[in-house]
């Protein structure tokens, strides 16, 4: 999966795109871990009652240039993308992912386009 401008989780409504005001040091004080290549990634669990075992998780990646992102849901293992939108299956997983990226908006790493 390469980066991106824009992204659109898996049967999601709302498409994302990474802010121009983005920061380094935003991206450390949300929790972002800095790789070898200079990209940031932040892994976080959708799971409400137990942040451990984690049945979904929320994976975010920003380059090291700071202009593209990847982001989506997988399982705890991280190994499958998953759907969390299909069936209303997930209600108190997607209410904890708007949570996280509501939180991503008001930091001023991401922007709901």
């Amino acid at each position: 999966m390469a980066y991106t401008a824009t992204v659109k989780l898996d049967g999601d409504s709302k498409t994302y795109r990474l802010s121009a005001a983005v920061k380094r040091y935003a991206l450390l004080d949300l929790g972002f871990v800095k790789g070898r290549s200079g990209a940031f990634s932040l892994e976080r669990s959708l799971d409400p009652t137990s942040p451990f075992q984690a049945a979904f998780k929320l994976k975010i990646t920003v380059n090291a240039d700071l202009n593209g992102f990847k982001m989506s849901t997988v399982t705890g293992n991280g190994t499958q993308r998953v759907n969390l939108f299909k069936n209303e299956a997930h209600p108190e997983a997607v209410e904890q992912l708007r949570f996280i990226l509501q939180s991503l908006i008001d930091r001023d790493v991401l922007i709901e386009a």
